[in-house]
């Protein structure tokens, strides 16, 4: 069922983002329990143990350049090259008095090396090598446990375990990873003018684009997704649902049908079923929320249009499943201030989040809006790359104004 918003901004009784997202952060217990996966397997899964290094990393000093290898000692002038150290083949012999060797990026450094010059800076005849810039004792050499001492934290219990993360643990070696298990989350569309992809349109209705954006964001997220389809607007099928979902997940998400006024009967199932409240909140898109609990499951009821769902998921939902995964914060999307482009055009009443775009100008990055921001133009969404957050009590935002941006590119 799709749900809109009034012309009303302001609504004294209406919930703030953040006083929301206090109680819904507070309702994410972490998970109790862990298993063992395959590295390789573990991708977005949260690290349920701190990953100690066994030794330093690297092991052993290596040459950050291609150059030449010396001992600052012996003085300036020319070197004569007595060998060569590439990365996994080490330089084996001994260095004389006013010699040098030829090593490569990552090839391990000899003892009696404690510089190297970088091949741009040497001239080389023969098995001479003249040197063109000053010596300095450890000049591009990285050295042992440069990245990280022995007995270290390599990566700590509660990481969503990234790519970069993920090589971490492959460079000490890990094979397998114990982390906590994906969470099950249900979700379902309510509402009888909902189609299916592939089928013809009859008068009045639309396809059903939410629940696919919610596949998409919690396979992000490294959940598992459970989908119970379309639901029709009736309550014999609501509750079927409401039952499935909760016998199966641990979050159940559902779209539409939460505006006040609309359908009474979902309120009272719901309440009946388990123990859920309904917001208006102080946020624009995104106007109508329902959180609680159904069995021992969560539950987050989500505005209908397709713009407020995914506002609302960033804001709400995405940092409860974050928490409850197991994550160390931060929850919330990253932020920061840029001075817009643009006057943002705003009523004061409301924290409005605008679909914006990053532009880049000769005074640094700045922010714009993407095309128009009502709650059912979803071609700006897929255009943008972040949210600005707009204050509730702040009205048209004139150009060259820094406002707060939520980066979306990458996120989930």
């Amino acid at each position: 069922m799709a749900t809109c918003c009034d012309d009303n901004e302001h609504d004294p009784a209406a919930k703030s983002v953040a006083e929301a997202l206090e109680i819904i952060l507070a309702a994410a217990s972490p998970p109790s329990h862990s298993e063992v996966r395959a590295l390789d397997d573990a991708s977005d899964r949260v690290l349920a143990e701190d990953l100690r290094t066994e030794q330093p990393i690297p092991a052993w000093p290596n040459s950050a350049m291609d150059g030449y290898g010396l001992r600052c000692s012996d003085g300036p002038g020319s070197r004569r090259c007595v060998g060569a150290a590439f990365a996994g083949h080490p330089f084996t012999g001994e260095l004389g008095p006013g010699e040098c060797i030829r090593i490569m990026t990552g090839a391990p450094v000899p003892a009696h090396v404690d510089c190297v010059v970088p091949q741009e800076q040497c001239e080389r005849q023969d098995d001479r090598v003249e040197f063109r810039s000053a010596l300095r004792p450890g000049a591009n050499i990285r050295q042992a446990g440069d990245d990280l001492p022995a007995g270290a934290v390599a990566l700590a219990r509660g990481t969503l375990l990234r790519p970069a993360a993920l090589g971490v643990a492959a460079s000490l070696g890990r094979t397998e990873l114990r982390v906590y298990p994906a969470l099950r989350v249900a979700f379902f569309s309510t509402g009888d003018e909902l189609q299916g992809l592939g089928a013809p349109l009859a008068a009045g209705q639309i396809y059903d684009s939410n629940r696919h954006m919610l596949r998409a964001l919690l396979g992000r997220l490294g959940c598992q997704p459970l989908d119970l389809g379309r639901v029709a607007d009736e309550p014999a099928a609501i509750r079927q649902a409401l039952t499935e979902a909760a016998a199966m997940a641990d979050v159940i998400l559902s779209t539409g049908g939460v505006s006040v006024g609309e359908a009474d009967y979902i309120s009272a199932l719901l309440q009946e079923l388990g123990q859920v409240s309904f917001w208006k909140m102080n946020m624009k898109p995104g106007r109508p929320l329902a959180f609680g609990t159904i069995g021992s499951a969560h539950f987050f009821g989500l505005p209908g249009n397709p713009v407020s769902t995914v506002v609302t998921f960033y804001e709400f939902v995405r940092p409860f499943l974050l928490k409850r995964m197991g994550k160390t914060e931060p929850w919330t999307v990253p932020s920061l201030r840029l001075p817009c482009a643009t006057t943002l055009k705003k009523k004061p009443g409301r924290t409005d989040f605008q679909r914006g775009r990053l532009v880049a100008t000769a005074e640094g990055w700045q922010v714009a809006p993407v095309g128009a921001q009502s709650s059912h133009i979803l071609s700006g969404l897929a255009q943008a790359q972040c949210l600005m957050v707009l204050p509730a009590e702040a009205g048209d935002i004139p150009a060259g104004s820094l406002v707060e941006v939520q980066l979306l590119e990458g996120l989930v």
